[in-house]
Order: structure tokens, then C-alpha cells, then sequence
């Protein structure tokens, strides 16, 4: 069955692309906004999109027409921090989540701490296994109101006990335990549940495919 998104409502192409676009990785953004309060809130419209320059991708929905505090901050103040969120932190997350009202240091009501960013105002989660410095790229405003935001990372922080050689950059992956968002108002998976190993092909393998009937 084919769904054609300019017949649809927006809520069904909304409910189609979350339900099978899956998992997705949180990105769990601390910014500060002009009082240099820290604001903390989780979204799943988040992806790694290059290396070189080393660029993440960010969808923040707009909130009753307005932005919500992350997007404010952003535009303000031109950078952020994405912390990653392991299954331990997943419940305080989903507090941060919560629509608290402007001003409010969500990270106080989930019981979690801040450390110093370096390279960035906004600091980090310091239970967090990662976090990632950004700088805004380019803002995109969306016509249904949301803004994507593309940054580009200045540093990034690991926690010691993730790492299995820090000289050649080897992380162990698994151990950092994180989430990603699934479907429905509030399933979630780990990110190493099910996980299987299959390497790429060697460029001589292609003479042993066939061509397709």
C-alpha cells in the first residue's frame, strides 16, 4: 500500500514516519538562554550526517506556534551541547521532557548535575557516557513552524571507563548502553539490543552476484 503524503493530514504522515523510521538516536541538548540558565530537553529528530567537517543534524518541533526554549537558545547564542542518553539516564530524561515553563532548570527537577563544556558556553550533562560541542552551521526554518538545526562538533567528551584506546580513538560502543526512540508515545529500545555483525563486502564479491531476473 502506498500512502501519498500531499493527500494526507499532517498528523497520519506524522504517525507514518515516526512508526517506521526507527530507531533514532536522542539527542539530549543543553543550552543556556540569556540569563545563563541551563536548559535541558530531549529530541529524536537528531542524526550523525558527515564526518568531514563533522556535522550533527537537529528537528525541533515548534510549540504552539512558537519555539520552544532549545531553539530559542540556539538562535540566540549560535551553539549547544547534545549529551547521549544511556538506559540508566533514560527516566531523568523523560523528566526533562516535561513542558516546564521558561526559566525552569529542568535538569534540577531529574536530580542531574552540569560539568564545563570546553569549547562552547553550554555546559554538559555530567552523568551523560557522551556530549557533544556544537556550533550552529545554518538554522532552516520550516514553513509547519519546526527548525532544523545543523551543527557542526568542536569536541567531544567520552567518559574514561567507554573507552578501550584512547590513543587510537577505540570506543567500546556496547558499554555505552544508549537509547533510541522507537514509536508510540513512549517506547524506546536499547541501541545494542539484537545486535548483529555483518561486514561489508570486499569490491571482488561483486563478481560472484548475480544480475537480478
Amino acid at each position: 500500500m502506498i500512502f501519498d503524503f500531499a493527500e494526507l493530514a499532517r498528523e497520519k504522515r506524522a504517525k507514518l514516519l515516526l512508526s517506521t523510521v526507527v530507531p533514532r538516536p536522542i539527542a539530549w541538548v543543553t543550552t543556556l538562554d540569556g540569563a545563563g540558565r541551563v536548559n535541558a530537553a530531549p529530541f529524536s529528530f537528531f542524526n550523525l550526517l558527515s564526518t568531514e567537517p563533522p556535522v550533527v543534524g537537529l528537528g525541533i518541533a515548534a510549540r504552539a506556534g512558537a519555539d520552544k526554549d532549545t531553539a530559542s537558545n540556539i538562535r540566540a547564542g549560535g551553539e549547544f551541547t547534545v549529551n547521549l542518553v544511556s538506559t540508566g539516564l533514560a527516566p531523568a530524561m523523560n523528566v526533562t521532557a516535561l513542558d516546564f515553563a521558561a526559566g525552569i532548570e529542568e535538569l534540577r527537577h531529574a536530580g542531574l548535575e552540569t560539568a564545563p563544556s570546553q569549547r562552547v558556553r553550554s555546559p554538559r550533562i555530567a552523568q551523560a557516557p557522551v556530549a557533544l560541542e556544537c556550533r550552529v552551521m545554518t538554522l532552516l526554518d520550516q514553513s509547519g513552524g519546526s527548525l532544523i538545526v545543523l551543527g557542526e562538533v568542536l569536541a567531544l567528551h567520552i567518559a574514561r571507563e567507554h573507552l578501550l584506546d584512547a590513543e587510537r580513538c577505540h570506543v567500546d560502543t556496547p558499554a555505552l548502553d544508549l537509547v533510541g526512540r522507537l514509536h508510540g508515545g513512549g517506547w524506546y529500545t536499547r541501541s545494542m539490543a539484537g545486535a548483529f555483525e555483518m561486514p561489508r563486502l570486499p569490491a571482488s564479491a561483486m563478481e560472484a552476484v548475480p544480475e537480478g531476473r
